[in-house]
């Protein structure tokens, strides 16, 4: 028998949305290099090599952010723990959306991510490092 989904990515981002402070580029492009916000890529590594990375930027796989937020975790982050704004971001803003969500429903605050991610970054000219020469 096949698997019926019940709630499917649309309904979970729409309720993520619903809950989450979103910013949009030219809000979070100010906050490049303020000591109070930490902005979080939740990109995986080949998206980083491939693309850049937005200057100072946290690296936390998407896969690893509960463990990495949750002190009671062996693989804490100090960088968590701090009395700082976290803001997501991803390469759209689907997965930062829900990042933002679970770190918020986890007690994080405050948090907040980027509509539409680092594509929309890039393209109204946000910083960006490169990582890896281009071929």
């Amino acid at each position: 028998m096949a698997q019926k989904i019940t709630r499917g990515y649309k309904a979970m981002l729409d309720e993520a949305n619903a809950k989450i402070r979103t910013l949009t580029v030219e809000e979070a492009i100010p906050l490049v290099g303020r000591d109070d916000i930490v902005f979080v890529d939740l990109r995986d590594p080949r998206e980083l090599n491939r693309e850049g990375r937005l200057p100072g930027a946290l690296h936390c796989p998407r896969g690893m952010l509960e463990f990495w937020i949750d002190p009671e975790s062996p693989y804490h982050k100090p960088a968590f723990a701090e009395d700082k704004t976290f803001v997501f971001f991803c390469a759209a803003g689907w997965r930062s959306a829900l990042s933002a969500a679970t770190a918020q429903d986890m007690g994080l605050t405050p948090v907040a991510h980027i509509e539409g991610g680092f594509t929309a970054w890039k393209k109204a000219g946000g910083p960006v490092e490169e990582t890896a020469p281009k071929r």
